[in-house]
């Protein structure tokens, strides 16, 4: 296989992945997954605020999920292996924050309660600032966008894909598919230092 049927079949066989998972373990917090393959063995760590829930009793629910991927993708038994990642900071994760905002939106709640659901979450945690953007036939017959916003949010340059994590699903609904963005503006951290904030030192004796 040539480099460029990998990469897409690669890629397909995530967003399958993804797909599946966003809809088994929705109700368990799902924030995304990672998929390290090895000639022998494909193992995939799925994120999640609720990790035991994710295992379930005697770890049944995440054996159930691995024959599952393994007679999709037509593996042996015990090729795939499923462990789960607890997110520290539900918070500040744009995937985990995209599919809570999902859930609610599937579950009947009025778009803009379920945003700002989200948005007092995410301000709560600490984050600089946040924007949850839900477009497509909301109400009307007539396709629009809303934007809700809270904070201070980077837009441009390297700052933006060093501190603003963003997420997008798309939902179907019964007036159409919506599609719905959040994006998160990480706190200041030392580790990555931001052009627009300045620390004030006090001057030595």
């Amino acid at each position: 296989m040539n480099t460029k049927r990998k990469t897409i079949s690669e890629g397909l066989f995530r967003a399958e992945l993804d797909a599946l998972f966003a809809k088994e373990l929705a109700r368990q917090g799902y924030a995304g997954l990672e998929v390290f393959t090895t000639p022998r063995k494909t193992n995939i760590t799925v994120k999640a605020t609720r990790v035991k829930e994710v295992y379930g009793e005697k770890n049944r629910r995440i054996q159930e999920l691995q024959s599952v991927v393994e007679k999709r993708f037509g593996m042996k038994p015990g090729q795939v292996i499923i462990c789960c990642d607890k997110i520290q900071e539900k918070g500040l994760s744009a995937e985990a924050q995209v599919e809570s905002l999902r859930y609610r939106l599937e579950a009947g709640l009025p778009i803009r309660r379920a945003a700002y659901a989200v948005i007092r979450s995410v301000m709560e945690a600490g984050a600089r600032g946040v924007e949850v953007i839900v477009s497509g036939k909301l109400r009307a017959q007539r396709a629009k966008s809303q934007k809700y916003r809270d904070g201070f949010l980077l837009r441009t340059g390297q700052p933006k894909i060093d501190n603003v994590d963003v997420a997008v699903r798309s939902i179907s609904m019964r007036s159409g598919m919506i599609g719905v963005k959040v994006k998160i503006c990480q706190p200041v951290r030392p580790s990555v230092p931001q052009p627009d904030f300045i620390t004030i030192r006090e001057p030595k004796e």
